[in-house]
């Protein structure tokens, strides 16, 4: 690829793929640009670790790009489009980072036929293990959504959708890790009151879920996989059928359905 990409904020998400990107080296670390709305520092730290230009002067960078992606605070991005609209041509293209920020309202404030795509990294990103969910806006070509993917597999895997499945998209693989994290907290803090050393009850967790997670990825099959594990009368299916007694997968099924709401709820706001 010979695009330019310029990053408009340079949050740990905008860091995460940068690196990503720098590392799989699918453009020439030149044609990266960074700008944000204020935090030169932040700035001088990214431009050293990674080898990229920045620029304070917020009009060179979209007139100098090819692919812009947005990747600012959410109540930032309407005025940044806003300002974006008087620069940027149809040729090139916004890839948003941002949760709850529409095609449509990307489309309606920029009021120019202009390809925007909606994506949904999570912070696996920073590890290069990101699920990310990707929708295409109205102008957006097939070879544009190529390279939308490209760009996202750099930090992970990716998947093309339909943006009215963006919101539930963003309850279990954006907002996911939060609650699986959730999970393990709980059970780290079971192993130490029963007497476990803390250190040690963190590496296996960290262990089992990682494990857990190349099973799944190996047969995508959660329900099998349980059941292989739980044996009649065993220590397993005691955890399991308490868990079913404290109607476990309906709290699940909440959270779940409360984050996509969220979702639902920025959207509207954005």
């Amino acid at each position: 690829m010979e695009q330019t990409i310029a990053f408009m904020g340079a949050g740990s998400l905008a860091e995460a793929i940068i690196s990503g990107i720098t590392k799989a080296q699918i453009v020439p670390n030149e044609n990266i640009l960074v700008t944000n709305k204020s935090d030169i520092n932040r700035l001088n730290r990214i431009e050293k670790g990674y080898d990229i230009q920045i620029n304070t002067n917020q009009e060179e960078v979209i007139k100098q790009a090819d692919i812009i992606i947005l990747a600012m605070k959410p109540k930032d991005a309407a005025a940044s489009l806003s300002f974006i609209k008087d620069y940027i041509q149809s040729n090139q293209m916004i890839i948003s980072v941002i949760a709850g920020l529409t095609t449509e309202r990307m489309e309606a404030i920029l009021g120019k036929e202009i390809p925007v795509i909606r994506t949904m990294p999570n912070t696996s990103a920073l590890i290069s293990h990101s699920a990310t969910a990707i929708a295409k806006g109205t102008y957006v070509s097939d070879e544009q959504l190529t390279i939308a993917e490209k760009l996202f597999q750099t930090v992970g895997m990716t998947t093309i959708i339909e943006e009215k499945d963006m919101h539930t998209v963003t309850a279990i693989a954006g907002s996911g890790p939060a609650f699986f994290y959730y999970m393990v907290e709980a059970m780290e803090e079971a192993a130490t009151e029963a007497g476990l050393d803390s250190e040690v009850a963190s590496q296996l967790l960290a262990q089992t879920v990682i494990g857990a997670g190349k099973m799944l990825e190996l047969s995508g099959d959660p329900k099998t996989l349980r059941k292989n594990i739980t044996s009649p009368g065993g220590t397993t299916e005691a955890g399991v059928q308490q868990l079913m007694s404290e109607d476990f997968a309906t709290i699940v099924q909440s959270c779940v359905q409360r984050a996509r709401e969220r979702s639902m709820e920025l959207a509207a706001k954005s």
